[in-house]
């Protein structure tokens, strides 16, 4: 078995914790199933979990190099520097970066979020797509800082092929090996 789920922001990727954080109990109510992958606490957006080891396995394993693409909110103006850095691959604490897709969004249909993003007059944002075949702790979020761009939000929009912009936050859906690699 495969879910695809939308994971809404402040949400943990996992069903228990010692606090009163939300976690993954709030939304998937499938006995016996598990996060295939991590999708951090204040991200969102798709993350698959099953009841099958072996998939879990073959899903998180660093060599299969799965696309994972992401829309990232930055702080800052986005320049040709930047997004050729980005494609390029760039220097964190722990090594450099795989080449990684980019590119500048306009206005993606997305979700509000609640709580919402700080907005100020005076500092601009943008949003850019990447994707990326690796998957480092907060990973594209320590690749734009790099660059001079904080992240103020981040959304994982596809695994491999299956998109969750038809899914709310919270919702998920049964899907197949066959929809995320054909």
């Amino acid at each position: 078995m495969l879910i695809l789920l939308n994971k809404p922001f402040e949400v943990l990727s996992q069903f228990t914790t010692d606090d009163e954080r939300l976690t993954l109990k709030s939304f998937i109510s499938t006995p016996d199933v598990y996060p295939a992958g991590r999708l951090d606490y204040d991200s969102e957006g798709a993350l698959l979990l099953t009841d099958d080891g072996k998939l879990q396995a073959r899903i998180t394993d660093p060599q299969r190099e799965i696309p994972k693409t992401y829309w990232v909110q930055v702080e800052g103006k986005v320049d040709s520097a930047a997004l050729h850095s980005l494609a390029r691959g760039v220097r964190l604490n722990d090594g450099w970066t795989k080449p990684a897709e980019v590119m500048s969004l306009t206005d993606p249909p997305i979700w509000p979020r609640h709580p919402p993003i700080r907005h100020r007059e005076t500092i601009a944002t943008a949003w850019l797509a990447i994707t990326i075949r690796e998957g480092r702790n907060r990973q594209v979020r320590r690749m734009t800082a790099a660059v001079g761009l904080p992240c103020l939000r981040l959304i994982r929009v596809q695994i491999g092929k299956r998109s969750v912009l038809d899914l709310n936050p919270g919702e998920s859906t049964p899907i197949t090996w066959n929809e995320l690699w054909d």
